[in-house]
């Protein structure tokens, strides 16, 4: 899914020693101190409200404390790790307003977060673009001390200054005046699309006769009293509908309200958001917003990121075409009308492929993947392989009764914590991710243990049935936790180089590496038991949902391709304030690059989140899948559940967070350079 920004907040206690989950200290939970338990019972909006208050007295304390230090006296003590400490005092707050205005059951906690993340976003601009602070960290960078530094610091000071600069002190006076007004609209227009996203509600109420199809406990699920059914547009009620309702008309009825979620406020949203980043591309002299972010990428530039994307897609394309035909081969079989297969049928006709071709009824499959069980799999897994224990602490503060606190331990120390929000309800924050809340960072008391929280929207269990997930829950669940490891494994000086804090095109392979244990028999025999008869997954099972994994990797992966295109289109090759509307890009690229058509009056783009927080950025999915599979391939190699290649891989990787170039850490694990030979093998390509 999807990774949030790097964001840093204090989490307390003293480092090797757990701590009960009992408040140090009255007051704010929001303003805690060194490794403190956060106290989520005794947040109000007011306590919100006051942490962002409290961090904006104080951020001009700290700046001061920065450019006050005579230019003979800066060290990288006094002005580089002090600029440090200043973004972690500020990002510990930040974190949890934007968790909890993302997660939080109370209206009025969620609300006032969701207006100070703004503000706080505000505050983020200001800071990069002060003139006083970059002139302290220039001033030092000419420094005999800084032209000595080596390693993570020099790192550190280099790309410290090419992000001020990147911010516009290139730039004259009155032009960092006009480039900080669009950033802070940029900040309040982004928060306004991804709260449009997380508040709209739509659903389908449907009679008996439109549920056919559907398994019972679906069917129980969203009964209502009268009789009828409501769906709504949360992935847990999207998805199984789309795999098992017969009704074609249904199906399309849910398929385009789900594809116009906030599409009545943020097609316009988007319009301004674009404008924006154009205009600040501009004025600091990018061709385009793409060439901006990309210059600190990986890819280094949109032209590189084009060249994957159409020798992929011309790789791809004749698997896509195969899979396209099976698929419409299969619907003519069914007896279904039509002489295409359209969006809304490809998840209807393909569970029926499965299940007939291939022997896999996803509904028997969820019967071996009780959620509890995935659970503790998960955790045998990684403890196993990175010599860790996670343990449950009972009666935890949390921000919802669903919500469970883990503490990560290496050798009898705490060395990380790790929140769990699994399941949906309402005004949650409706996708699968990571959020980090704090990271790894050296400080003057002791060492800020890395936080993380991971919120999913998986399956609810129902009053005869625990939770079960599909394989596909599995794959995400996995997924995502491999975005917590990356934190908890953290053990950077500097929070600025902590955890996800590595390039956007690389960010996902630590977490995409960890799905192959969802496609392992090896692994899955570990936890995949009948939720009634503790029966193993059998081996016969697992080799037909083997044989499926590639079924639609053709069309898949275009579909992948199809929303890294449209992002870097909309970022590179489209003019926001012109005739052609983001609509219309729409449908070109869906004709160009897919193989079904467009749906019309549908507007896709109104809920793609990854336009905010992934902006010219989402062809990092597929550019890290290749780095992600080549690291596997290490596993494959000398065993998965080999706990020396797993030790190897969290010290080269996971903890080294952005310390080291992504390439050298790579080659370093590898113990040579990278290639595409397993990525393409995954694929079913070779």
């Amino acid at each position: 899914m999807k990774q949030y920004l790097a964001i840093f907040t204090i989490l307390v206690c003293l480092l090797g020693c757990e701590q009960n989950q009992q408040a140090t200290k009255v007051g704010n939970p929001l303003l805690v101190e060194l490794n403190d338990p956060i106290i989520f019972d005794s947040l109000t909006a007011e306590y919100v409200q006051e942490a962002f208050d409290t961090s904006k007295i104080q951020l001009s304390g700290l700046i001061d404390e920065i450019v006050s230090i005579p230019d003979a006296e800066k060290s990288f003590e006094n002005t580089m790790v002090k600029l440090d400490d200043l973004y972690n005092d500020l990002s510990n707050r930040y974190a949890l307003v934007y968790l909890m205005g993302s997660t939080h059951p109370d209206s009025a906690i969620r609300e006032t977060a969701v207006k100070v993340r703004n503000d706080f976003a505000i505050m983020f601009n200001e800071l990069q673009l002060n003139e006083d602070l970059y002139a302290a960290i220039k001033t030092y960078s000419q420094s005999s001390e800084a032209k000595s530094l080596k390693g993570a610091k020099a790192k550190f000071l280099e790309e410290t200054i090419i992000e001020f600069e990147r911010n516009g002190f290139a730039l004259g006076v009155e032009e960092r005046e006009q480039l900080k007004e669009i950033l802070n609209e940029l900040s309040t227009i982004s928060n306004e699309f991804s709260a449009n996203i997380a508040k709209y509600q739509d659903h389908l109420i449907l009679s008996e006769a439109q549920m056919e199809g559907l398994p019972e406990d679906y069917k129980r699920a969203h009964q209502q009293d009268d009789g009828t059914y409501k769906v709504g547009l949360s992935y847990p009620d999207y998805r199984p509908f789309m795999q098992y309702a017969k009704s074609d008309k249904a199906r399309k009825q849910l398929y385009i309200k789900y594809n116009n979620r906030a599409a009545d406020s943020n097609l316009e949203v988007l319009d301004k958001m674009l404008i924006k980043r154009k205009e600040m591309a501009d004025l600091l002299g990018y061709g385009t917003f793409a060439e901006y972010q990309t210059e600190t990428r990986m890819a280094k530039d949109p032209t590189t990121v084009w060249d994957f994307e159409t020798k992929l897609t011309n790789s791809v394309k004749p698997k896509g075409q195969q899979d396209y035909l099976q698929l419409l081969d299969h619907k003519k079989s069914l007896g279904l009308q039509g002489d295409k297969v359209n969006h809304w049928e490809f998840s209807y006709i393909e569970n029926l492929l499965k299940t007939t071709e291939y022997g896999v009824d996803e509904e028997i499959v969820r019967q071996y993947f009780p959620i509890e069980n995935v659970k503790d799999g998960l955790f045998q897994i990684t403890q196993k392989l990175f010599g860790v224990t996670y343990k449950k602490i009972e009666d935890a503060s949390v921000w919802h009764p669903d919500v469970e606190l883990y503490h990560v331990i290496d050798n009898g120390k705490v060395i990380g914590r790790f929140y769990l929000d699994l399941h949906p309800r309402p005004n949650k924050y409706n996708h699968a991710a990571c959020f980090p809340m704090r990271l790894s960072k050296q400080m003057d008391k002791g060492f800020q243990i890395p936080t993380a929280s991971l919120v999913c929207n998986f399956t609810e269990p129902t009053e005869d049935k625990p939770a079960l997930m599909t394989h596909s829950e599995v794959n995400t669940f996995f997924h995502e936790f491999g975005h917590v490891l990356h934190n908890m494994f953290s053990k950077t000086e500097l929070s600025a180089q902590a955890g996800t804090s590595v390039s956007r095109d690389f960010v996902e392979a630590p977490s995409q590496i960890f799905e192959n244990w969802a496609w392992n028999y090896e692994s899955l025999s570990l936890f995949a038991k009948h939720f009634e008869t503790g029966e193993v997954l059998p081996q016969e099972l697992f080799d037909k949902m083997l044989a499926t994994k590639n079924l639609n990797s053709g069309l898949n992966t275009l579909q992948q391709i199809f929303y890294g295109s449209y992002d870097m289109t909309l970022h590179d090759k489209f003019d926001p304030s012109g005739d052609i509307t983001t609509t219309e890009v729409l449908k070109e690229l869906i004709g160009s690059i897919q193989l079904y058509d467009y749906v019309p009056g549908t507007h896709f783009q109104a809920a793609f989140g990854h336009l905010n927080g992934y902006a010219a950025s989402y062809y990092g999915y597929l550019w890290s899948d290749v780095y992600a599979q080549d690291m596997f391939s290490v596993f494959e190699e000398k065993g998965i559940l080999n706990p020396e290649v797993g030790m190897d891989y969290r010290n080269k990787i996971l903890s080294r967070g952005s310390e080291e170039d992504e390439m050298k850490m790579l080659i370093d694990f590898l113990g040579r350079e990278p290639n595409d030979k397993a990525f393409v093998k995954s694929l079913g390509l070779e």
